[in-house]
């Protein structure tokens, strides 16, 4: 089978996953599969069927807690479709699903073309953007997507345009129902001012090194806002900030942040992140919702 999967994409066996997602925590893959191409994709999928392998699509691994032990089966990283268009007179965008967020945001900026700016510093693929739904000051990838092509569970090429996709605050049909795979998408645009583009990233990111602890490993806010309130309002309020697990914290800077402080591992992670759950809900009746995805947990 490595030698079948070696036609489509580089390979590794019982490969370590604590470099592939911003928590820096995990085990192995029993298999760690880097399609060349959306074609090549395909092909994976279908050797994984046939062998009846499970298998997990990974991007950035920036929303992700995964588990300590090995992941038996195939996981199926998306760095190699990188490739993306930018139509400046259409004012329109493709990308495939392995593309970073704010790589494709720096090139539409640096063509005077405005919408995608909310993005800047959300450090995840196309991909997993859609797929969640990411977003930032009150805006969502959502809002700028025009289609998303996708495999469905016939293991076929599939456009889906924005009216036929079922999307709400941190959720889409894609997370919910998983029956398809994202591969790439399609966004419109406005034409823009650059400057003002650049001066609003700029001043956005100051607020984050300010507001965010982004000099330790994290993987973002960890619960949704729940309607009127705030997570992190909720959970200092709690008493929970700066609690720890093991080598896990939640943040003093921001208290719906967990970071990974002292070599935490995914089992801290995912206390920490279950026991903050629990005492906001037993101290507010708020019961948050996690927004992260817990992978391989039992």
């Amino acid at each position: 089978m490595i030698d079948e999967l070696n036609k489509y994409g580089t390979v590794e066996e019982h490969a370590t996953l604590k470099n592939l997602n911003t928590y820096h925590i995990g085990g192995t893959a029993k298999y760690l599969v880097s399609p060349n191409s959306i074609k090549d994709l395909i092909s994976i999928l279908k050797i994984t069927k046939e062998n009846k392998l499970k298998y997990f699509i990974l991007g950035n691994g920036s929303n992700i807690v995964l588990n300590d032990r090995e992941y038996d089966g195939v996981v199926i990283r998306l760095n190699k479709l990188n490739g993306y268009n930018i139509e400046e007179d259409k004012q329109m965008a493709y990308a495939e699903a392995g593309v970073m967020l704010p790589t494709l945001v720096k090139d539409a900026v640096d063509r005077s073309l405005t919408g995608l700016e909310f993005a800047s510093g959300i450090p995840g693929t196309i991909g997993g953007a859609i797929y969640g739904n990411a977003g930032a000051y009150n805006s969502c990838i959502m809002d700028y997507v025009a289609s998303v092509t996708v495999i469905n569970e016939n293991l076929e090429l599939e456009t889906i345009e924005h009216e036929d996709i079922k999307y709400s605050y941190r959720m889409t049909m894609f997370k919910e129902t998983k029956k398809y795979i994202i591969v790439a998408a399609k966004f419109f645009l406005k034409k823009g001012d650059k400057q003002s583009s650049l001066d609003l990233i700029e001043e956005r990111q100051k607020r984050r090194v300010e507001t965010q602890p982004l000099e330790y490993a994290s993987a973002g806010s960890v619960f949704r806002n729940p309607e009127g309130d705030f997570a992190g309002r909720l959970i200092e309020s709690s008493g929970l900030k700066g609690y720890k697990i093991g080598g896990a914290e939640v943040s003093e800077k921001h208290a719906n942040f967990i970071i990974n402080k002292n070599n935490a591992t995914a089992s801290d992670i995912y206390k920490l992140i279950n026991y903050v759950h629990d005492t906001v809900l037993a101290k507010t009746n708020v019961d948050l919702l996690i927004e992260q995805e817990f992978i391989d947990w039992e």
